[in-house]
């Protein structure tokens, strides 16, 4: 039998586009994909960072990405800017990625295998103790 929750997720991934994968990242990041990991702060401690993601915690994460949201961020500019949520396995984010899109932002989706998928491809930088998170604006 599967996990109701099990079934959630196909369906929020379902609902998304292309999942890209951690060997797309840099040309993401290339054509200015706004890339946002919702890592918890001891995680991106203890395993590094993502050069050129936005950091934003989970809690927040609607309210900094929707363009109608006073709350947001100076990058979520409208309804149609490509954004991928990155978390550490890659289960979070897709939920995350499926609560965007009923915000209408159409083009978010979340990077398959999460953050792990990134280190397991190529070596990632230490995180910088003084890494500010957008949830802090």
């Amino acid at each position: 039998m599967t996990a109701r929750v099990d079934r959630l997720l196909d369906d929020a991934r379902a609902a998304l586009p292309h999942r890209p994968t951690a060997d797309e990242l840099p040309a993401l990041l290339e054509r200015n994909a706004l890339v946002v990991d919702i890592r918890p702060v001891a995680q991106r401690e203890r395993d590094g960072e993502i050069p050129g993601a936005v950091v934003i915690d989970r809690n927040m994460l609607e309210w900094r990405l929707d363009p109608t949201s006073p709350n947001r961020i100076a990058e979520a500019t409208d309804h149609d800017r490509e954004i991928v949520i990155v978390c550490n396995e890659g289960y979070a984010s897709s939920f995350a990625a499926a609560t965007l899109q009923q915000l209408g932002l159409r083009r978010a989706t979340d990077l398959a295998g999460g953050f792990q998928a990134v280190r397991a491809a190529r070596p990632v930088p230490p995180a910088t103790p003084s890494s500010p998170s957008a949830s802090h604006h």
